[in-house]
């Protein structure tokens, strides 16, 4: 939404709520968040698909002892969340590209609420 209060030149001091500024724009949803997202997917799909460096460091584990805040959120995590399924599911669903692509666009389109 930053992006898009950037773009209407709307101070963020300006009350005005997203709804309002989606509506300037002629969009229904946030298009941006919604290409991020795919991206991400598409590019998970490719790592897992082939053994590279990339597969090596997304599977991988650090030794040591993790800081005393508050844990970081993962780039699996995000995978996970989106898709419903577990990283390793997700990964053997990738193998099959027209079944993790539906499993991507369902993932990614959004839903009108009942």
């Amino acid at each position: 939404m930053k992006c898009y209060r950037k773009l209407l030149r709307i101070p963020w001091t300006a009350r005005k709520t997203n709804q309002n500024i989606l509506q300037e724009l002629g969009m229904k949803e946030r298009q941006v968040l919604k290409n991020i997202k795919q991206l991400k997917l598409k590019y998970f799909g490719h790592v897992v698909r082939h053994n590279n460096l990339e597969k090596l460091c997304l599977e991988g584990a650090v030794e040591g002892r993790r800081g005393r805040d508050r844990p970081r959120r993962r780039w699996t995590q995000d995978i996970s969340d989106w898709l419903g399924f577990s990283v390793r599911e997700a990964s053997i669903l990738a193998q099959d590209r027209d079944g993790f692509r539906s499993a991507v666009w369902e993932a990614t389109s959004y839903k009108d609420p009942p």
